[in-house]
């Protein structure tokens, strides 16, 4: 059964493996103590803090070992702004950040601190220039992801590192994503990774502080690893992390170009293969191995699941795969579609049959789900009829609106309005999105008893 959803979590590395079951036998005791059994210990933590050094491109002082990427960006984050607390209590981050970090932003907020949050274009870049427009005197923090986590955009870190540099703030980089397939530009203070991303064991995250930052751990603290992650080591994790970092940047720029030529397939295949469907991120500044689209008139959830019975696993930032029914914050910040939402995420050792055997499968699941819904025939031909037409799909969840929507478009004439009535969250971003996938008019929202009238002009 392929596994295309590496960006999640990546399939264990062989050497990841190894390393684990060999410092079973060897790592087990207190890398603290000064008997035989923990120098032991203590040699093979050092050993995979200096190789995990080298892979970030920082010193092995500077490194510590968490107990997740997450608490990585939480500790980060805290120590970052505790050290710069004279400073302010600003900080600034992308709309398209990983939820720990935006999850952090409200949690400083809350506490009576303040947050800009930059926004994204519609490939889901950052511009530089809003970044250092975002800085103040008071700002203590800034906070960039390296690439996203649903789309594979890579951002502008070098340009934003060096306004951040200019104006005197540390820069945070959640580098998760992208550390397994190469260094991260210079200029960053603080980065943060976690192990399961590229193969290594779950469990283990990396938080490495620059010195000359600022930083004052928040919470008790320890002697261990800098005070920055109190408790016992998980070594024969920390071990294997370090030694399939290692493993998987060696064979990055073969792997790379293997896997960019297949999802660049997948990117050009798609498109041409199943009607209205929009493939968002990048086109060119992007990860090797990520390749997300958007289908219309899809039930995301439903799309996953028909998937996984033809034998492939997927992932999904469609708002209909989510318990809260809230459109994914990556696609609601690039204001593209965010109903049918498929990521591929092509794992190390993806076989190109695996992806042509996908592009096979995937008309038919996709035209399956529709049919299910109740989708309209695709590209409707024009027919004269009323001037407007006004759809009531309150109540109804995604992608019931925009279906709605499309049933009636072929009544409307050239210069006639469609209004679609919604209470749902999603309905904000995909009416406007199906607008540009089809070539007409958003004309706009307004505030209706019980919900919100989104209302389009045919063009054509």
């Amino acid at each position: 059964m392929p596994y295309f959803d590496a960006a999640s979590a990546a399939p264990p590395h062989p050497v990841a493996r190894q390393a684990l079951l060999a410092a079973l036998d060897e790592g087990w005791a207190d890398p603290a103590r000064l008997h035989r059994e923990g120098r032991r210990a203590r040699l093979l933590l050092d050993a995979a803090r200096e190789t995990a050094a080298e892979a970030v491109g920082c010193r092995p002082d500077e490194l510590s070992f968490t107990p997740s990427g997450t608490r990585a960006l939480h500790d980060g984050i805290a120590g970052a702004l505790g050290g710069r607390r004279r400073t302010g209590r600003h900080l600034v981050v992308s709309s398209v950040e990983h939820s720990a970090v935006l999850h952090a932003a409200d949690a400083l907020e809350a506490d009576g601190g303040s947050v800009t949050r930059v926004g994204v274009d519609r490939t889901g870049l950052v511009d530089p220039a809003e970044y250092a427009a975002a800085l103040r005197p008071d700002t203590a923090l800034a906070a960039l992801q390296s690439a996203n986590h649903e789309t594979g955009t890579e951002q502008p870190l070098a340009e934003v590192a060096a306004v951040c540099r200019a104006a005197g703030v540390p820069l945070l980089v959640d580098a998760a994503q992208s550390l397994g397939w190469g260094p991260v530009p210079e200029g960053w203070s603080l980065l943060t990774a976690s192990a399961h991303k590229w193969g290594g064991p779950a469990g283990v995250g990396l938080l490495a502080v620059r010195k000359g930052t600022r930083f004052s751990p928040r919470g008790p603290v320890d002697e261990r690893e800098g005070g920055r992650a109190p408790g016992f080591p998980d070594l024969p994790a920390i071990v294997a992390a370090a030694a399939s970092l290692r493993a998987v940047r060696a064979e990055a720029g073969a792997e790379a170009a293997r896997l960019r030529a297949l999802v660049d397939r997948v990117r050009a295949r798609v498109p041409a293969l199943v009607p209205d469907v929009e493939v968002v991120g990048h086109p060119a500044r992007r990860l090797p191995h990520i390749v997300t689209f958007s289908c219309l008139y899809v039930d995301g959830e439903a799309l996953l699941h028909a998937l996984d019975r033809e034998g492939f696993s997927v992932s999904s930032g469609s708002s209909c795969t989510s318990s809260t029914l809230e459109p994914s914050h990556v696609l609601r910040a690039m204001g593209v579609l965010s109903e049918g939402n498929v990521r591929v995420s092509l794992p190390r050792g993806a076989l190109a049959t695996d992806v042509e055997r996908f592009l096979e499968v995937l008309p038919g699941v996709v035209d399956g789900v529709r049919r299910h819904l109740g989708a309209p025939p695709v590209a409707p031909a024009p027919a004269a009829g009323e001037a407007e037409v006004v759809v009531d799909a309150l109540g109804k969840r995604c992608p019931i609106p925009v279906i709605e929507l499309a049933k009636v478009f072929d009544r409307v004439p050239v210069g006639g309005l469609v209004t679609v009535l919604s209470d749902d969250e999603a309905a904000r971003l995909d009416v406007p999105a199906w607008c540009d996938m089809r070539g007409q008019e958003y004309v706009g929202e307004r505030v209706v008893e019980g919900g919100v009238g989104y209302t389009v002009r045919r063009v054509s």
